[in-house]
């Protein structure tokens, strides 16, 4: 015996749940198919291209798009192998720049000093002139610092020859120029010093933007918007293509449904009402019938006996077909025509002269299909509405043919006329026939009512031809 599952309350709620959820899914599925089944082809293309529209304008928007800003170290070896190596390139250069300066010492030339030649008898002067900023270049004794530019003094000799003064001038020039260029190297140390410390300066700003550096990414989350709207497109494009022809077919199925119930109740209250004829047989009609076999039998029994055997005939035609009639809808001209000329006989009997048969029906009809009870439905309406209340009587003619590849009959009389009779009936008659006629072949058939000449009513029944024997032959 397998045991039974038998679900926890937790598992029961989230059943449940899903079941709500799907039953709302569905819900708002068939909602959104309707209304897409509804809309036209044209403005479903317009709604698409506005969709495809805005998806492309809101990717780019906030919400679907965000820049993310951060701090990101760079291990690159080759970046700090170019550090080390300018640091170091940048602490040689300042090292010998120091050292320039150091050994150039107190000799160094200030930016505003410049140095001024005097000649007089006790010999030649060399003394640097400052400006007044300068000024606090001298100690407290008034003496120069000894670390700002020199002067030098030349002394003539005692002698005064021009040699030896011309030789002191020109020890003075070397002098001079030994002075010059040791500024120029100074100054030239100077100017290195502040190259290697620029260079040590931006050696140092390019490693720490090499170590540490911000990056700002990019998220465009909204790019998978465009795809998604495609999708959605085509995905409605095809419930609209199948959606409506389930629609269409369902409508179909329910219009047809409803189309042969409806069918199926005319049919049934059309056939009850036809049964309820065949089974009561006029009582009028066979009342009289009886009595005049009654009065037949003292006055003429040869007239009675035929009378009778007439009737025994429209009963036996009639009554044993009822079930089969109702059943199949229709049967065979000769049968129909088997209960016809009993009954006119019996009327023949009862009118005597003033009453005129005939029935034209070529012998190759008789096997033809046709409804059940008509012809004898209008046989009786001539008789009864058309000939019975005319005092001289008249003529009555049953006649079968085909006309365009249809059965037609024809019941006419030289009757009063259609609906001219004191006696005349309220046409439920007729139109019982028309319901019948329109279940059983729908616009293939037809009734039409016309006056005869000279007086009287042609009724013409036009049904599709169709014989009996090619169904046998066939089958």
């Amino acid at each position: 015996m397998t045991p039974t599952f038998s679900p926890s309350p937790q598992q029961k709620l989230w059943i449940e749940r899903w079941q709500r959820f799907s039953a709302a899914v569905v819900r708002y599925f068939h909602i959104y198919a309707g209304w897409l089944v509804g809309i036209s082809w044209k403005r479903f293309v317009l709604l698409s291209l506005a969709l495809l529209i805005g998806v492309n304008v809101l990717k780019n928007l906030p919400p679907f798009t965000w820049r993310i800003s951060e701090q990101v170290e760079d291990h690159d070896h080759g970046a700090e192998r170019r550090k080390a190596k300018a640091e170091a390139e940048a602490k040689k250069a300042v090292e010998q720049a120091r050292k320039a300066v150091e050994k150039a010492g107190k000799k160094e030339a200030d930016k505003g000093v410049h140095y001024e030649v005097k000649i007089d008898e006790r010999g030649v002067r060399i003394q640097p002139v400052r400006p007044a900023s300068a000024a606090s270049a001298v100690d407290d004794n008034g003496e120069p610092k000894a670390d700002e530019a020199p002067a030098i003094s030349i002394d003539f000799p005692k002698s005064a020859r021009p040699e030896d003064i011309r030789a002191a001038i020109d020890q003075a020039k070397e002098q001079l120029s030994q002075l010059k260029q040791e500024a120029e190297e100074v100054k030239e140390a100077q100017e290195a010093a502040t190259e290697a410390q620029a260079a040590l300066q931006q050696a140092a700003e390019e490693a720490k933007d090499a170590q540490s550096r911000r990056r700002v990414t990019i998220v465009h989350a909204g790019d998978s918007l465009v795809d998604l709207a495609i999708l959605w497109i085509l995905a409605s494009a095809v419930i609209k293509a199948m959606y409506k022809g389930r629609i269409q077919a369902e409508v179909k199925a329910a219009q047809a449904a409803e189309n042969a119930e409806s069918e199926a109740l005319k049919r049934q209250v059309i056939e009850a009402r036809m049964a309820a004829m065949q089974a009561q047989v006029e009582p009028h009609f066979l009342f009289n019938t009886l009595a005049s076999i009654d009065h037949l039998i003292e006055v003429d029994p040869p007239r009675a006996s035929q009378m009778q055997k007439n009737l025994i005939a429209l009963l036996r035609a009639s009554m044993p077909t009822m079930r089969e009639a109702n059943a199949t809808g229709s049967r065979d001209l000769g049968r129909e025509l088997a209960v016809i000329r009993p009954y006119l006989e019996i009327l023949k009997v009862r009118m005597e002269e003033r009453l005129q048969t005939e029935i034209d029906v070529p012998e190759g009809l008789l096997s033809a299909e046709f409804p059940p009870m008509m012809i004898q439905g209008l046989v009786e309406n001539a008789i009864k509405h058309g000939l019975e209340p005319k005092a001289e009587g008249g003529s009555l003619k049953v006649k079968a043919e085909i006309v365009h590849g249809k059965l037609a009959v024809t019941v006419a009389d030289t009757g009063l006329g259609f609906g001219r009779a004191a006696t005349s009936g309220t046409g439920v008659g007729l139109a019982n026939i028309r319901e019948r006629l329109q279940l059983l072949h729908g616009s293939k058939a037809s009734v039409t009512v016309t006056e005869n000449q000279p007086s009287g009513t042609v009724v013409t029944i036009t049904v599709p031809y169709r014989s009996r024997n090619d169904e046998g032959a066939a089958a």
